[in-house]
């Protein structure tokens, strides 16, 4: 019959494999959000697996009684959300004379910025320079050392190269000068790659941990992210008391915490993912 849909093995295979990385990838949270639910007793006697067993709000009820963790929660949105916006201005304020084929000594500006994905002047003169220049401790020790990534660098660029040219010539024949090409009409064309390349910034300031903890002294500076290691390397040594009668297990406060710090990267993503899913054919189309 016409229209009708045949199902091959092709069909078959691929869906089992989509259906068990499903699995995979699904199974995680919903064990960290089971157990981060779950009476503190059932826990510690690992009778938790898909379905919180004497359901519990002592754990969440403990981060949001003492200042470390929303502190670190807040330090985390405030470090994210600059950060996000420096890298997506820096990127594509350079990504657009990058683009353009009349730009003098291009070709020697994109290799020696293509050569940063190999090499690097390392940890310490980065620290060095950092701390020269005052920032140690500071949210610009984390923001500026990465204000662009180089990698989403070359992407935008390529995305500029493969935009309509008649809408920048068109724009100089009426006198715009390059910012105001840039301002008006490249980026408010480039939103679909600003918002890929965004929340490729936005997941790895999120998730960043390494760079707040060797340049943060000040421990009420410190983001959720690197609050989070401690308690998962240290596991909370001590006994925590809720109401002064039942002690909470380390396993109960790390999961609650990691299914808080997964909280704005689940409302964020089903919003940006259709700029995502264009971002992905980044260069695939002419204009």
């Amino acid at each position: 019959m016409v229209g009708e849909k045949r199902i091959t093995l092709f069909t078959v295979l691929n869906t089992i494999i989509l259906t068990l990385v499903a699995v995979v990838t699904i199974y995680p949270v919903i064990y960290i959000v089971s157990i981060s639910f779950s009476d503190t007793t059932a826990v510690a006697q690992g009778k938790v697996f898909l379905w919180p067993v004497g359901f519990s709000l002592d754990a969440y009820q403990h981060i949001f009684s003492e200042d470390r963790i929303p502190r670190a929660y807040l330090n985390t949105i405030l470090y994210t959300a600059v950060g996000t916006f420096i890298n997506l201005l820096m990127t594509a304020v350079a990504a657009y004379p990058l683009s353009r084929t009349h730009l003098f000594g291009r070709k020697f500006w994109v290799i020696a910025i293509v050569l940063t994905m190999f090499l690097n002047g390392g940890m310490i003169p980065t620290y060095i320079i950092v701390q020269k220049l005052g920032l140690i401790n500071s949210i610009w020790a984390i923001v500026l050392p990465n204000a662009i990534w180089t990698l989403e660098l070359l992407i935008l660029k390529s995305f500029y190269e493969n935009m309509s040219e008649s809408l920048r010539e068109s724009a100089v024949i009426d006198g715009a000068s390059e910012f105001r090409i840039l301002r008006s009409i490249i980026i408010p064309l480039s939103k679909p790659a600003l918002a890929s390349i965004g929340l490729f910034y936005f997941m790895g300031h999120w998730n960043s941990y390494f760079v707040p903890m060797i340049y943060l002294n000040d421990t009420e500076k410190y983001p959720l992210q690197v609050v989070l290691r401690e308690m998962l390397i240290f596991a909370y040594a001590e006994e925590t008391q809720v109401e002064g009668t039942k002690a909470l297990t380390p396993e109960s406060l790390k999961n609650a915490t990691i299914f808080i710090s997964m909280i704005p990267v689940l409302i964020i993503y089903p919003f940006a993912q259709k700029y995502f899913a264009k971002g992905v054919m980044l260069g695939s189309e002419k204009g």
